[in-house]
C-alpha cells in the first residue's frame, strides 16, 4: 500500500523576557517613610502556600538526584514502553499519548512520529534486523513503521496498519524472520508475515486476556498464557494447540493467571510466572512441570522473566533463569538444581528485567526497573549492585537495554513521561 508522508513537526523553544534595567537600585536613608516593626508571623496568601521550590515537582524533595546521560520528553504524558534498536543508537517508544516515537538516543532528538492510534500505546517493538518497528494500542491497532532506503537510519516510512485484536497487549517479533505476534484482551493471538501484512495464524483457545507470549528462542514455536491460567504451546503452522495446560494440571496451578513466560536459549523449557507469586518450569516436549521455583511472597504478582547467559561455554547445561515480582524481590535460580542462588531488592515492584547482551562480553549482568523510580544494574553471579540509574520523578514503567560501538546504555519508560538514558558500561 502507498505510504504517507512522515515529516517531523517543526519545534521552537521561544524565550520571552521582560525589557528590565539591569542597574542596581539603592534607596538612600533619608527617602525611608516608616520603620515598621516584625510582629510575628502572617497568613500566607493562597497562591503561595501552593508555591514548590524549585527542583521538588510531584513532592519530590531537595535530594532528587538524575544520573541520565539523556532523556527524550516528547511524549506529554505516562510512557509505557520503550525498546532499544538491535544495532543503532535508536529507540521507540510509546505512551498514554496516543503517539509512537522514534528518538536518538545520544542526542535525545526525535527521528519520527508514530502516529495513528487513538488510544494509549501499550508496547513497541524491533524486527530482529531493525529495518521494521511496530506498535501496538488499546485500540486494537498495530501499526508498522520499516526504513527508507540503505544509507542511513533517519529516514523511515508508514507501511501497514494490522487490525484483528480488540486491545493489544505485548508484540513478539520471530527472532529470525519478519513475523510478528500479538496477544490481545480478547482472548486471541494474531501471527502476521511482514511486510505484506498477511494473516498467518489466528490462534484461538484461550478463553482469557493472554497477558504473555513469546516465541521460543529457535523460533520453531510459540507458548502463550492468559488471565486463567492457561499456558498454550503451537505450532506456528498450524491453529491447533500442540498442547494445553490449566490450573488443574499436575503441580501447575496458576489460578490467579499468568503474568510471565520466557524460554532457554535450547528451547526445551520455559519459566513461567503468575499472578499470585508462583513460578513454574515446564517442559516443552512433555508439556509437563518439572521445577517449582519458590520464593516470591504469595499473592505478589510475578512481572518479569529472563533467562541470563554468563557466556561460560556452558550452552549445553541448565543455565540460570532471574524473576522479578511485585514483592520488589528479583530471584536468580540455578536452573540445574530449581535452587534459589541469589536475591536482589528494590523499594518497590519489579517493572521489568533485562539482560545485557552477550555480545558486550557481560551477559551475566541484568539491569531492573522499579516503581520506586530507579533502575539498577546487577551482577547475576555474585548478587551485587553495581550501579543504580536515577533520574525518574515517578515509577518506572519499562525498559531496555542497548548496545552500539562501545557503548551500552540503559532506556527507561517513565510515568513521569520521561524517557532516560543511562550508562549501563562495566
Amino acid at each position: 500500500m502507498a505510504a504517507p508522508s512522515q515529516s517531523n513537526p517543526d519545534h521552537e523553544d521561544v524565550d520571552r523576557e521582560d525589557d528590565i534595567d539591569e542597574e542596581d537600585f539603592f534607596i538612600e536613608e533619608d527617602e525611608v517613610l516608616e520603620i515598621v516593626e516584625d510582629d510575628g508571623d502572617h497568613p500566607m496568601d493562597e497562591d503561595d502556600d501552593n508555591e514548590e521550590a524549585p527542583g521538588t515537582e510531584n513532592g519530590d524533595d531537595a535530594t532528587y538526584e538524575d544520573t541520565s546521560i539523556q532523556n527524550f520528553s516528547s511524549h506529554k504524558s505516562s510512557v509505557f514502553t520503550v525498546a532499544a534498536h538491535p544495532s543503532q543508537p535508536l529507540a521507540a517508544s510509546g505512551g498514554e499519548d496516543d503517539l509512537g516515537y522514534i528518538w536518538n538516543v545520544l542526542t535525545g532528538e526525535e527521528v519520527v512520529k508514530l502516529m495513528g492510534h487513538t488510544d494509549s500505546v501499550s508496547t513497541v517493538a524491533w524486527s530482529f534486523d531493525g529495518e521494521m518497528v511496530s506498535t501496538g494500542g488499546m485500540d486494537g491497532k498495530v501499526r508498522i513503521w520499516r526504513r527508507v532506503g540503505k544509507d542511513d537510519w533517519t529516514r523511515w516510512e508508514f507501511l501497514t496498519e494490522l487490525q484483528g485484536p480488540d486491545e493489544v497487549m505485548w508484540l513478539r517479533w520471530h527472532p529470525k524472520g519478519t513475523v510478528l505476534l500479538a496477544g490481545s484482551n480478547d482472548s486471541t493471538v494474531w501471527l502476521w508475515q511482514l511486510p505484506s501484512g498477511n494473516t498467518m495464524q489466528v490462534f484461538a483457545g484461550h478463553e482469557a486476556p493472554v497477558q504473555a507470549g513469546i516465541f521460543t528462542a529457535d523460533g520453531k514455536r510459540v507458548v502463550t498464557g492468559d488471565g486463567s491460567g492457561t499456558l498454550i504451546l503451537w505450532d506456528p503452522r498450524s491453529p491447533t494447540p500442540v498442547w494445553k495446560m490449566t490450573p488443574l494440571s499436575a503441580r501447575f496451578g496458576m489460578e490467579g493467571g499468568i503474568t510471565a513466560i520466557t524460554s532457554n536459549p535450547s528451547s526445551t523449557v520455559v519459566v513461567v510466572g503468575g499472578a499470585e507469586g508462583e513460578v513454574r518450569v515446564v517442559n516443552l516436549a512433555k508439556g509437563e512441570v518439572v521445577g517449582v521455583l519458590e520464593g516470591h511472597q504469595q499473592g505478589e504478582s510475578v512481572e518479569a522473566a529472563e533467562f541470563v547467559d554468563w557466556g561460560t561455554g556452558t550452552a549445553g547445561t541448565a543455565g540460570f533463569a532471574v524473576t522479578g515480582a511485585t514483592d520488589g524481590k528479583i530471584h536468580v535460580w540455578d536452573m540445574s538444581t530449581y535452587k534459589l542462588r541469589a536475591t536482589l531488592s528494590h523499594d518497590d515492584s519489579i517493572t521489568s528485567i533485562n539482560p545485557h547482551p552477550l555480545s558486550t562480553g557481560k551477559g551475566n549482568l541484568v539491569t531492573s526497573a522499579s516503581s520506586d523510580k530507579t533502575l539498577k544494574t546487577w551482577d547475576t553471579r555474585t548478587g551485587d549492585l553495581l550501579k543504580e540509574h536515577k533520574g525518574h520523578r515517578g515509577p518506572v514503567l519499562g525498559a531496555s537495554i542497548g548496545s552500539f560501538e562501545d557503548n551500552v546504555y540503559a532506556l527507561s519508560a517513565g510515568d513521569d513521561g520521561a524517557c532516560l538514558v543511562f550508562d549501563a558500561k562495566l
